[in-house]
């Protein structure tokens, strides 16, 4: 408690809005965040026995869902708010928006608020990335994206970034999109290539990453299609009843997921068995558990999104983005008991602030 007439810092809340984020992405560059995400995401899936570990709370509806996705260390607790409504672009809106906060686990009090659509698209290319290392060939040098929504670009350059892909096969339903993506990348070092088809984009690539918003079980690839040796990263089946592989693709495929329990009801797991065999992507990078074991095998990153990923993105960018803009958003009352005379006394608090 503080002693009549001594003055209390006041606690702000460092705030990151999007135009903030936008202007982070063009000062450091988005493959200078990402190498930084990738290595942060490796750190803190080693010592996964550290986190307090629960699947994201959905609330789903007729357009979409919206979910939160708490997780928490001995230091840091953090929560991502998320949507995912593919209608929309319809309306001229984003399919997914998010935000996230990052609190201090000792005290329980926020250090950051953060806007997170940006920061979702960031993270979830560098866990792909971070996947794929170990999952993909290593000679791996083509990709083909299919769906050229928000996430495309970030996946490009992030598997660029780590594992040296310098061609990059764009296919979307929609023609704008696939030609966004294609002005976007130019200049990268990357050869784009439009292909005309999912069949002619996937054709001797060795990745394919799938990335469509539809909220149905969807068949983007089919068995036909999928190659000995390559590797799959479908991130676009992240709720229940969304799915973007025939299941005799999964059947086939050495499977790794993020966290299992979240994984069997939300990714394309959701189509297979209780006992089919997965894998957690923190015992692959641990050396618990194989990635790739065959040049010919086909191997599966079924990557829904978890929230260890986003607890490291907020850790980081808090450190890239140092001191800067903040929310008053905690009150501070001299006497920590008297929240009431915080704002009725007479020389209250907020009297001396103003």
């Amino acid at each position: 408690m503080l002693v009549p007439g001594q003055a209390r810092e006041r606690v702000v809340i460092r705030y990151v809005g999007s135009r903030e984020m936008a202007d982070l992405l063009r000062r450091e560059g988005p493959e200078a965040i990402l190498r930084r995400l990738i290595a942060s995401l490796r750190a803190d899936f080693l010592r996964w026995p550290e986190f307090d570990l629960a699947p994201r709370l959905a609330s789903h509806s007729a357009g979409g869902v919206i979910e939160l996705m708490p997780i928490a260390d001995a230091a840091f607790y953090s929560f991502k708010f998320v949507n995912g409504h593919p209608g929309n672009t319809r309306l001229g809106k984003q399919t997914v928006v998010a935000f996230g906060v990052l609190a201090d686990v000792a005290t329980g009090y926020p250090l950051l608020i953060c806007e997170m659509s940006v920061l979702t698209a960031l993270r979830t290319a560098a866990t792909s990335a971070l996947a794929a290392c170990h999952l993909a060939r290593p000679e791996s040098r083509s990709m083909a994206l299919i769906g050229t929504g928000a996430q495309a670009e970030f996946q490009a350059l992030a598997f660029r970034l780590a594992l040296g892909i310098d061609e990059i096969r764009l296919f979307d339903l929609d023609p704008a999109a696939m030609a966004k993506a294609r002005t976007h990348l130019e200049g990268h070092g990357l050869k784009i290539v439009c292909a005309k088809s999912v069949d002619e984009a996937v054709a001797g690539a060795d990745i394919v990453t799938t990335a469509t918003a539809d909220k149905t079980r969807a068949t983007i690839l089919t068995p036909d299609l999928v190659e000995p040796g390559q590797h799959l990263n479908a991130i676009g089946g992240d709720c229940p009843g969304k799915t973007e592989l025939h299941p005799d693709i999964v059947a086939r495929a050495r499977t790794i997921v993020e966290y299992e329990p979240q994984s069997r009801i939300e990714g394309e797991s959701q189509q297979m068995s209780p006992d089919y065999p997965v894998t957690e992507l923190w015992r692959v990078l641990r050396g618990d558990a194989p990635g790739r074991v065959g040049r010919d095998e086909i191997t599966l990153f079924d990557s829904v999104g978890f929230a260890l990923e986003d607890l490291s993105a907020l850790r980081i960018l808090r450190e890239i983005a140092g001191p800067g803009p903040g929310l008053d958003l905690i009150p501070e009352p001299d006497n920590p008991k008297d929240l009431f005379g915080l704002v009725f006394s007479k020389g209250h608090a907020f009297e001396r602030a103003a």
